[in-house]
Order: C-alpha cells, then sequence, then structure tokens
C-alpha cells in the first residue's frame, strides 16, 4: 500500500498566516501538522508515500526532504492549481499505479492515527473505505447518509440542508477502482472535482464502500480556533522535558523546554511547550500555550496560543489568550511619543484592543 498526502492548498483560512508559509507546516505542539501526517503513514507500516504539493512546493519539499528522516521514500507530486481532492487522485494515478492507498490530507489531525483502519481495509478488502465522525455544523464538509444497515447511500459536498451529521474525515483508502470513478466526474460548481462526487459514483457503480466511524477526536485544522484546539488536544497528551536551564523559575504540570533555552525569574503551568533558543524572563506561561524556536518573552504573560520562531513578546499590559502569532514577529508596548497605537499588520489579521 502506498500513501499520498494532499498539501498542495492555499490555506486561506489561515492568512495572514499562510502568506508566507504552507498552512500544513504551521507546527501544533512545536511539530508541523504535516509531519503528523508523515509519522501516521510509517505507523501503519506505509514506506513509499507521494505529496500533492503546489504553490509552496519549495518551502514543503525543504522541511520533508527525500523522508528518510521520517523512514519514507517520498515522491513530490506537482499539481498546478487546487482543483479539488478528486483532481489530486487524477494526477497522482502514474505514481500510485495498481496499488491500493491512503490518501491524507496534510492539514487533518487524526488522534488514533491510521493504523486501525489500514488494518480494517486489508482484513476486509472493499473498494473504499471512507472515515466519518459526527459534526455539529454539517454544512460546512462532505456529508454521508448511511442506509438502515449502515452502507454508505450518499454523500454531498457541503449540503444546504444536511440530512446527515456524519461528516467526512480527511482520510480515505481507496483501490484503484477509484481512478474509474475521479475520471467520470465532472467539475462542481465551485470549479473543483470533489471527493465525494467521486465515492458517490463508486456506490453507484455497485461498488463496495465502507464506513468506518472515528471515536476519537479529529481535526481540520484550516482555521484558528481548529489550530488551537488541535494544539490543546495534543499538548494534554504532553510529557515533561526539561532540557534548558532553569533560575528562579517554577514549573507545575507537564511542561518541555528545549536545549539552549534560558527561563528566568518565570511560571509556566503546563501543558506547555517552549523551544530551542528561547530567552523567557519575569513572564507567566499558561496552559495550551506551544513557544517556537528562538522566541524571547519577557515581562508578559501568555496561555492557549501559539507563538512561531524567532518573535518577541514584551512588556504586554494584558494577558495574551487564543492567539497564533507569526515567525519574526514583534508584539512590545512601546516607549515612543505621542502614545499612540503603532501597527504593522499583513492581510487579513485579527486584532483585539483593550
Amino acid at each position: 500500500m502506498k500513501g499520498l498526502i494532499l498539501s498542495g492548498g492555499a490555506g486561506t483560512r489561515l492568512r495572514p498566516i499562510t502568506h508566507t508559509a504552507a498552512k500544513q507546516l504551521v507546527p501544533v505542539a512545536n511539530k508541523p501538522v504535516l509531519f503528523y501526517a508523515l509519522d501516521a503513514m510509517r505507523a501503519a507500516g506505509i514506506v513509499e508515500v507521494g505529496i500533492v504539493v503546489g504553490d509552496t512546493r519549495a518551502e514543503i519539499e525543504a522541511a520533508v526532504g527525500d523522508g528518510s528522516r521520517f523512514g519514507l521514500v517520498v515522491t513530490y507530486l506537482p499539481q498546478e492549481a487546487p482543483l479539488g481532492l478528486a483532481h489530486a487522485v487524477l494526477i497522482s494515478e502514474a505514481y500510485l499505479g495498481d496499488d491500493p492507498f491512503v490518501m491524507y490530507l496534510g492539514d487533518n489531525l487524526l488522534k488514533e492515527g491510521i493504523t486501525p483502519f489500514v488494518e480494517a481495509f486489508d482484513a476486509d478488502r472493499p473498494d473504499a473505505l471512507i472515515l466519518l465522525q459526527k459534526v455539529a455544523d454539517p454544512k460546512s464538509y462532505g456529508i454521508a447518509e448511511l442506509d438502515g444497515d449502515g452502507r454508505v447511500a450518499r454523500l454531498v459536498e457541503k449540503p444546504a440542508e444536511p440530512r446527515s451529521d456524519l461528516a467526512l474525515v480527511g482520510v480515505y483508502l481507496f483501490t484503484p477502482a477509484v481512478f474509474e470513478s475521479v475520471k467520470a466526474i465532472v467539475p462542481s460548481a465551485r470549479g473543483e472535482l470533489e471527493i465525494t462526487d467521486a465515492i458517490q459514483h463508486m456506490v453507484d457503480r455497485g461498488l463496495n464502500v465502507e464506513p468506518h466511524v472515528v471515536t476519537g477526536w479529529w481535526k481540520d485544522t484550516g482555521k484558528l480556533e481548529d489550530m488551537l484546539e488541535a494544539n490543546r488536544l495534543v499538548l494534554s497528551t504532553l510529557e515533561g522535558d526539561v532540557r534548558g536551564e532553569l533560575l528562579e523559575t517554577t514549573l507545575e504540570g507537564a511542561v518541555a523546554v528545549g536545549p539552549g533555552s534560558r527561563l528566568e525569574r518565570c511560571t509556566v503551568r503546563g501543558p506547555a511547550v517552549i523551544g530551542a533558543g528561547c530567552r523567557l524572563s519575569d513572564s507567566f506561561v499558561g496552559p495550551y500555550t506551544s513557544i517556537s524556536d528562538g522566541v524571547v518573552v519577557d515581562h508578559a504573560e501568555l496561555e492557549h496560543s501559539i507563538v512561531l520562531e524567532n518573535s518577541r513578546i514584551s512588556s504586554l499590559g494584558a494577558r495574551m489568550t487564543d492567539s497564533l502569532i507569526g515567525r519574526e514577529c514583534v508584539i512590545a508596548r512601546s516607549q515612543a511619543r505621542p502614545v499612540a497605537y503603532r501597527f504593522l499588520v499583513g492581510d487579513r489579521s485579527r486584532i483585539g484592543i483593550l
């Protein structure tokens, strides 16, 4: 079995972060989301993995390389534009050949990984296996309707009037039978080849499409709120590991501190992770916070936030929370006169003022 990871999307819902970075490389608990997918592939015994890439190809290739450090053999499959999940399958046919494969959306996280579903697929040998989970807002997802016997009857992409609350999770398992279906469908109203249409075509052909309801958590990290929630869920499993230097600093709960970091006169209440080469002083770091490498924090309080590499947070007048701070950002109280707010803000940013 081969793996297919989709990493070609533009990440519009996470702008401005994704104006300068691939959404799949934004970290959760200081680890890029894409790396969780790669680790899940290897844990399931899959070694050959194709990564569908778009405009951010160079950045993803630089981060992943040939895949050897993940125990994988990675091949990059360029997609000229994000024309739908089924289009990504279509352009990957030559690479996938006659092998069954797992398709994994590169900005998704699954608590259970994919091993149990690969094992079920190997045991039952359906033509396709789809993962489903109950959601509160089915209008935002591809939705599956099951018949009285629990078989897949109908799939609809973002229905205006959902008749089911079972959303398609971003992991699919297929045999080569899917290629006939992706070639048979036409673009949807939004100009994309929808994977829901391809799977529906398989159902209409009388093929065996097996549903599995996911009981553990699943997160599509395409939005800020989901990114923070994924960070919280992953950090909930964190084990303490202090490799940096602590001076007059108190750690409470599970806290990880990377090598070369120095914390002075701080309180860190876990679960929280602080990367390598950070400098924190006279500060409070609260639960569910991820601080990436090279970050400086002084005279500040923050919690339930993600701070990316080489940023600085200094002398805030209030606690920062529920935030995603990009790379090399500066958030500091200014001493300049006259007293005024001064911002350099990218497109689609959100700023809360006290």
